[in-house]
């Protein structure tokens, strides 16, 4: 383990503010983000990162490893959550298990923002068609995730819940994340390509604002994540094991994946976190509509709770060491 790695991302203002929330909670400070600020300060991110890969998308164009890759993200949030589902019906039922997986199978947009601003921090280039890569691997995960419940348990529910496939691509294709990303991305591709000025202009929303607004919204994910945690004694240590095994055991599979890909370490790195996140938003929203009978503080406790700190503080300079030991620096 590259503890230097770990030392220099543990201390960039991203990752402190979100101790600092954290701490918010642990000495009883009164300290509190209004409500409408954090889900305006998480659109205004999407937003921005959507933005700025849909202009290096445009530099790069859709070359054969851009395609490639986009493919491989699908392939892996479609296989994520079976794996998943796998391990995790050794001690819950289809429900829980199938809610969980999905979680695990889908994609965290806030890591992967911090991931970018730990490459810039360390100086490793990256492409922006990584957030092509990241926009598309949300809805596939939910979807498997229901696909389970269905295939799993029909006898167990009315299966009218289970058919209501509009719903189900309504909410896994257009929920409001997925929406502003894919949106922002072909913004900000057409914008490159048919008016560049507008590049130019949009550049001290998208640039400059952009770290700071990344702490202040860690600051909130520290509180939020640090309520999270009396939860996670109700879910046990088989879940909290998982909670902090799975995303190792994903981060592993998605370097060598990124590895035949050919992808240099930054990109490595994005495909990396994307394997290894797991969505504390659009799943559960997705979940709570149409897997009522899993239970939330599960899926919510272990992804919001643990996973994404871990994957913050210690997960990110530790794949990036995975990346740098597994893929030459000459591929």
């Amino acid at each position: 383990m590259n503890t230097s790695l770990i030392l220099q991302n543990v201390l960039t203002p991203p990752v402190l503010f979100f101790f600092l929330g954290i701490l918010v909670v642990f000495f009883q400070s009164d300290l509190e983000i209004p409500s409408p600020l954090p889900k305006l300060f998480s659109l205004y991110l999407l937003l921005a990162i959507g933005f700025k890969g849909g202009v290096q998308l445009e530099a790069s164009g859709l070359a054969p490893p851009v395609i490639s890759t986009v493919f491989a993200a699908i392939g892996m949030s479609l296989v994520i959550p079976l794996i998943c589902f796998c391990i995790l019906r050794i001690k819950f039922n289809v429900f829980n298990s199938a809610a969980i997986a999905a979680a695990y199978g889908s994609i965290s947009a806030v890591t992967f923002i911090t991931a970018e601003s730990f490459l810039e921090s360390q100086g490793i280039p990256f492409d922006g068609f990584m957030v092509a890569a990241l926009a598309i691997m949300e809805s596939p995960a939910i979807i498997v995730g229901l696909l389970l419940v269905k295939l799993a348990a029909p006898k167990e529910r009315p299966i009218e819940r289970v058919m209501r496939w509009r719903e189900i691509l309504h909410e896994s294709m257009l929920n409001g994340s997925v929406y502003l990303l894919l949106g922002s991305l072909l913004i900000g591709f057409l914008t490159a390509a048919f008016n560049p000025s507008g590049v130019t202009k949009m550049q001290p929303f998208t640039g400059k604002l952009f770290y700071g607004v990344e702490c202040f919204f860690l600051l909130d994910m520290g509180i939020v994540a640090a309520q999270r945690l009396p939860s996670l004694k109700k879910a046990g240590s088989f879940l909290i094991a998982f909670a902090i095994g799975m995303p190792i055991f994903n981060a592993f599979i998605g370097v060598l994946v990124a590895k035949a890909l050919s992808l240099q370490p930054g990109n490595a790195l994005l495909f990396v976190v994307l394997c290894a996140s797991a969505s504390y938003l659009a799943v559960p929203t997705a979940m709570r509509m149409t897997v009522p009978e899993a239970k939330s503080s599960y899926y919510i406790s272990t992804t919001l709770g643990l996973t994404f700190p871990f994957n913050i503080v210690i997960g990110i300079p530790v794949y990036m060491g995975l990346v740098n030991r597994i893929i030459p620096l000459t591929t």
